[in-house]
C-alpha cells in the first residue's frame, strides 16, 4: 500500500486517476467486503489530499487575481 506521502507528492490530476481507479474497483464488486472497506478508507485519504489540493490552487489564483495579484 502507498504511504500517504507518497501520495501527498502526486499530482491533483494524479490523485483523481487514483479515486477514479479505486471507486472502479469496488464498484465492480469482484473484491470481498474486507478489501472493499480497506479501498474506501484509502479512497477517503485520496479525496482529502485531493480537496486540500485544489483548495490551494484556489488561493493562488485568488491571490493572483486579487487587488495585489498580476
Amino acid at each position: 500500500m502507498t504511504d500517504t506521502r507518497d501520495l501527498a507528492a502526486l499530482t491533483y490530476e494524479q490523485l483523481v486517476e487514483k479515486l477514479e481507479d479505486l471507486t472502479r474497483r469496488i464498484a465492480s464488486g469482484e473484491v470481498g467486503i474486507e478489501e472493499a472497506s480497506e479501498l474506501y478508507e484509502r479512497a477517503g485519504v485520496i479525496h482529502r489530499l485531493a480537496a486540500e489540493r485544489l483548495a490551494q490552487v484556489r488561493a493562488r489564483i485568488e491571490r493572483l487575481d486579487g487587488p495585489d495579484g498580476i
